[in-house]
């Protein structure tokens, strides 16, 4: 750009040049208000063809009347509001008319902010088209010419001074005059304001769109292939393909390992909505959310109990306490004492003061500051769904329900009952002395034995082929011949029952401690024991039974061969004082109950298989499953215990059904049923189907209970039994009844 360094002065009055200068603005005026009076700030992109035919119009001309024109207009609708622009400037000042254009805004500025006059410019051949600053202080911070009155120095070495600024209501006014006052931007650099083209605010809209600035330029214009492949002999490389085009890339695969494993921890998840923050909030805040912490996780604070009824002021009568009430509170202890003791006054103005106020906020401040705190989830469950979903009884019949039959005779507390095997016969032991057979269907007492002492336990035979009762009497045990059966028969029980020689033991302290002798009176054997005898168990084959003296030390069990007639004492070490003993119905497993929990040994190889945990105050009875894999345990503290062999050494369910002591539990040998007696009178059958699959667990239903006995000095039922072919119980109480409970 070259500028001159003088200026010339006009010849003409200065008169005429402004008359002649405000007639050219004027007319600029009327025409722009011509083609801007249907433009508006917002514009659409189907404009663009408009804009750009308007602005070619009016822009092409590069006459220098125009140019002038064009000057005047940038005059006349600058904020200066400076009318004392000399015509001299107007008609030499300035670059080019096309540079102008190109730019969207006027080069001609006001002379009132220099001591001199602007030097002219003169139009340049160069393609560039960019005009030079006015102002010349460089790439300088305006913040340094910020307590100066110039903001910097013209191309002539001049000070261009600031401008004065409109105050608020008069830059208002103004734009609310102006309607292309949104076209405005301030150039802080050359302290000026300037007014953008359509062409301009085009681009703009455009690159705000993420579209190309200019109109013309097709991005998705077709590719140009440059190379000439016509009749072309050679490749435009021939070197080998590599090897990495037919290996599987390992970068890869391990990526896709790393992505993998992130989608099976959680860490990318698929077709997750973004959570949608809520439009509203608290006012006042909820100390109930959870702070967002960097530390340990905030737990907010319990809120204190609000006042009710009784902290008003005039309560009910209801609520406020006389005086008898108040003399007892003070016969509390202090704990257990109420807190705070309702009164009532007339209004709320003769409510005095409350005295514990302060002693209450330093408890509430100790309750904060000492008081550990724990977040607790509320389940909102339905009590109803938490209820086993059980079949219904009918379903699960038959099963006994009501008193069929009662047999009377016993002049005391029946304490033990044994059903024949085939069903027919039932024996019972009572603390009158003396053993009786009956006749279930019947009741009719066939056989009776009056042993002259409490009878504690009796138990037959389980070969049908071997009508023999085994009965406890004190320290003695007495195998009784009850005459059943054909001749054959009875001949085999009789040379069973002779002892003709003194028994063989296995060991020496074993025949110490039992002696086998013959029975004149009853026509039996007598087996002698140191202590007293509470139970007598046979093994499923009829040859060996156990015999159980609680009272005793290790020699408390031993188990007797009657075919051989001898004693042998347990290879085992007992663990507690022994309650009652079971064999297994079909292997050679022994079970020993404890006080405390059962223990199962095998008797072919001497060695401890099992240990079940019972967790009970006193195990009282046990009962083993025809299937050997369950076992039943009574206790003292009302609670029965199921025990699945192959699950676990803890129980599998608990049943707290009695209030007092259970005396008995039973199984039934062929239906899926189970009983137990207590003293309070009571006895419940339970339906226990177990299945032969594994993965099923047993199912357990309470089915019935049954009541009829009376207490007798504390005691009730003290013993129960299964028919072994019908869904029949026997119940034998305190008040020395025997019970029939039929279907």
């Amino acid at each position: 750009m070259k500028v001159k360094k003088g200026t010339e002065r006009s010849k003409e009055p200065k008169k005429e040049v402004e008359e002649e200068e405000q007639a050219k603005i004027d007319a600029v005026a009327k025409q722009s208000e011509e083609d801007y009076s249907d433009e508006s700030p917002v514009v659409s992109d189907d404009d663009d063809e408009e804009f750009s035919e308007d602005n070619g119009s009016l822009r092409e001309s590069g006459s220098d009347e125009e140019s002038e024109l064009s000057g005047s207009e940038d005059v006349f609708v600058s904020s200066d509001g400076d009318d004392a622009t000399n015509a001299d400037d107007l008609d030499g000042a300035g670059p080019s008319n096309s540079n102008r254009d190109d730019l969207g805004h006027s080069d001609v500025d006001d002379d009132s902010g220099s001591d001199d006059s602007r030097p002219e410019v003169e139009e340049s051949d160069s393609s560039e088209d960019e005009v030079a600053p006015r102002n010349t202080v460089g790439n300088v911070p305006l913040v340094w010419y910020k307590d100066e009155e110039h903001i910097g120095y013209d191309l002539a070495g001049k000070k261009i001074k600031k401008k004065e600024k409109q105050d608020k209501l008069d830059s208002f006014l103004a734009s609310a005059d102006n309607s292309k006052n949104w076209r405005k931007i301030y150039d802080e650099y050359n302290d000026e304001e300037v007014e953008l083209t359509k062409e301009e605010i085009k681009t703009i809209r455009r690159m705000l769109k993420g579209k190309a600035p200019h109109a013309d330029f097709d991005p998705y214009a077709p590719y140009v292939d440059w190379f000439a492949w016509d009749d072309a002999k050679h490749p435009l490389s021939s070197a080998p393909e590599p090897k990495r085009r037919f290996i599987p890339s390992k970068w890869e695969s391990k990526k896709v390992v790393k992505y993998v494993r992130a989608i099976r921890k959680g860490l990318i998840k698929f077709d997750e909505k973004p959570k949608e923050e809520p439009n509203f909030y608290l006012l006042w805040g909820d100390d109930s959310t959870a702070m967002e912490r960097q530390g340990l996780s905030y737990i907010p604070a319990p809120k204190p109990k609000l006042p009710g009824h009784e902290e008003s002021y005039n309560p009910s009568l209801e609520y406020i306490p006389t005086e008898d009430e108040i003399k007892s509170y003070e016969l509390m202890f202090e704990e257990d004492r109420p807190k705070f003791i309702p009164k009532q006054f007339e209004s709320l103005r003769s409510v005095p003061a409350y005295d514990k106020s302060v002693k209450e906020t330093f408890d509430r401040c100790l309750d904060l500051y000492l008081c550990p705190r724990a977040h607790k989830k509320r389940l909102n469950i339905d009590p109803e769904s938490l209820k086993p979903k059980l079949p219904s009884r009918r379903d699960l019949r038959p099963y006994p329900t009501t008193c069929y039959l009662e047999y009377k005779g016993h002049s005391g507390p029946v304490v033990s009952i044994c059903t024949e095997p085939s069903g027919q016969w039932i024996a019972s032991g009572s603390n009158d002395g003396t053993v009786r057979i009956w006749e279930v269907e019947t009741g009719r007492c066939l056989r009776i034995w009056e042993l002259g002492e409490a009878v504690q336990h009796v138990s037959w035979n389980p070969v049908p082929e071997l009508p023999v009762l085994a009965v406890s009497v004190g320290p003695d045990v007495c195998l009784l011949n009850v005459g059943l059966g054909n001749e054959e028969g009875q001949k085999r029980v009789e040379e069973l029952l002779r002892v003709q020689t003194p028994p063989v033991t296995d060991d020496s302290d074993s025949g110490s401690l039992v002696s086998w002798s013959q029975d004149d009176k009853f026509g039996g054997i007598r087996l002698k024991h140191s202590k007293t005898v509470a139970s007598v168990e046979w093994h499923r084959k009829g040859d060996y039974f156990s015999v159980v003296s609680p009272s005793g030390d290790a020699r408390a069990i031993f188990i007797h061969q009657l075919s051989k007639q001898n004693t042998q004492r347990l290879p085992f070490k007992l663990h507690g004082i022994p309650v009652s003993t079971a064999f297994h119905p079909t292997r050679s497993l022994f079970f020993i109950s404890t006080k405390k929990v059962v223990r199962v040994y095998d008797l072919l190889n001497p060695k401890a298989i099992k240990k079940l945990e019972t967790k009970l105050r006193e195990v009282s009875s046990i009962s083993i499953h025809s299937s050997g894999d369950h076992v039943i345990v009574g206790s003292r503290d009302g609670k029965l215990c199921w025990f699945d062999m192959d699950l676990s050494s803890q129980p599998y369910r608990v049943l707290k059904c009695h209030p007092k002591d259970i005396n008995k539990v039973a199984f039934h040998r062929s239906y899926p049923l189970f009983a137990s007696c207590s003293d309070d009178c009571t006895a419940y059958v339970f339906h226990g189907m177990v299945y032969s699959d594994l993965n099923q667990n047993p199912l357990i239903v309470p089915l019935e209970i049954l009541r009829g006995h009376a207490i007798e000095n504390g005691r009730g039922v003290l013993d129960c039994t299964f028919h072994p072919r019908q869904p029949w119980l026997f119940t034998a109480g305190a008040d020395s009844v025997i019970k029939l409970y039929c279907d």
